[in-house]
């Protein structure tokens, strides 16, 4: 079995000792998660991996640890590989639970894999923070332990869309994985497209283990839509780009959720990446701030130091997972889950990542989706129109032309 050692600098141990005084009398609180760090999720999983251990280390480091009832806490994490398979994540939470001991979890990436390990915690009374599973089915199941701190899927397109038809587009297709969140966003993006007057000609679901789409392109193609909307991850987005400009498919503007926000993706695609646009849960350029790690800008900088380059917004939202389960923690003053989980229902903060507070299902209802659109090599945000730090390029130039 592979596992993802405990990880980083000053939240090393191996074993989880709970909310107990370590060998030398230190008090510590044990934190969990699994993490894609092979198969599908692994690009994603790694950002994940990054934003929990920039957040321990900067509560262990810069603030001396958690704050609980007048006793100083220090945050240890226990991180391991589902790679990325569901049965796995499911193994590892209840490994987690029963074996390690953690005191709480924060959640793996994807919205499939979050489902799997809610399933788990739900069973066993253990809460769940995340930032990674945005699916509108996981708020739908009345669990009493799942908290998300990033926009539902099914926002996710909004403001692209909103900005292209405003800009004259008029026709759309959508393409998505037949996984939770890729499903979530896609049904979204139709939802949207009706408000904002867009006509959807048509909307094409593929096996989430893809490796063709020649077919799919090959049908939008032939419809001339203004707009292409792609449903799916990192690899998804690579997949569709280079097989749109192979068959020569070049709508006005391609909007793909989980790749171009990615700083990997330009560097993957070079100027084929010129004028694609993707929905963003954070950016450095966000006027956000709050009392922990500062303005959005700050974090992006800490989280530089510590990684040497840019955060993805996957760890951005990592990080204020795990931090919005610090606050509670402190605010509640005590390690009981269920003064935790009241803590986190009460919950109403301004942070780095936007406005927190969760609504009765779990997921934060306050904080909009961005979307930016890459000009220059630059993920430069266009929409909405009150945080945008650059103009949307509608239409983008033919393949040929970039």
């Amino acid at each position: 079995m592979r596992f993802l050692a405990p990880i980083a600098l000053v939240v090393a141990a191996s074993v989880a000792l709970g909310a107990c005084s370590s060998g030398d009398g230190e008090k510590v609180i044990t934190i969990g998660a699994t993490v894609s760090q092979t198969g599908r999720y692994a690009e994603e999983g790694e950002h994940t991996r990054r934003g929990y251990v920039t957040w321990a280390e900067w509560v262990n480091g810069e603030r001396g640890g958690m704050e609980v009832g007048g006793d100083r806490y220090r945050v240890e994490l226990i991180l391991y590989d589902d790679e990325s398979d569901p049965d796995r994540t499911a193994e590892l939470t209840e490994r987690l639970i029963e074996e390690d001991d953690v005191d709480f979890l924060l959640g793996p990436y994807s919205s499939t894999l979050t489902a799997r390990a809610i399933e788990v915690a739900e069973g066993r009374g253990m809460l769940v923070v995340e930032g990674s599973g945005a699916s509108e089915t996981l708020f739908t199941k009345s669990y009493q332990n799942l908290f998300a701190v990033l926009t539902p899927a099914g926002s996710y397109t909004q403001s692209a869309l909103k900005a292209l038809a405003e800009r004259g587009a008029e026709s759309v297709v959508i393409a998505h994985a037949d996984s939770l969140f890729p499903t979530s966003v896609a049904e979204g993006a139709r939802r949207w497209a009706g408000e904002y007057g867009l006509d959807v000609l048509a909307v094409e679901e593929y096996s989430q283990d893809v490796t063709d789409v020649s077919d799919i392109v090959s049908r939008f193609r032939n419809l001339s839509p203004d707009a292409f909307v792609g449903g799916g991850y990192f690899s998804d987005a690579l997949l569709f780009v280079r097989t749109a400009k192979e068959l020569d498919f070049s709508p006005k503007a391609m909007v793909l959720t989980v790749g171009p926000t990615d700083p990997e993706f330009t560097g993957e695609l070079g100027r084929d990446a010129e004028y694609l646009m993707g929905p963003t849960q954070w950016e450095a350029s966000m006027s956000y701030r709050g009392e922990y790690f500062g303005s959005a800008s700050d974090y992006a900088e800490t989280f530089k130091k510590r990684w040497g380059g840019h955060p993805a917004y996957q760890s951005a939202s990592a990080t204020a997972a795990a931090l919005a389960l610090h606050i509670a923690i402190e605010e509640a003053g005590s390690l009981d889950i269920g003064d935790v989980r009241e803590a986190l229902r009460g919950m109403d903060v301004a942070t780095f990542y936007g406005q927190i507070s969760f609504d009765e299902t779990g997921k934060n209802a306050v904080k909009p989706m961005g979307t930016i659109q890459i000009q220059e090599g630059e993920a430069l945000l266009v929409a909405p129109a009150g945080t945008a730090v650059a103009d949307l390029i509608y239409p983008a130039p033919s393949w040929g032309d970039r």
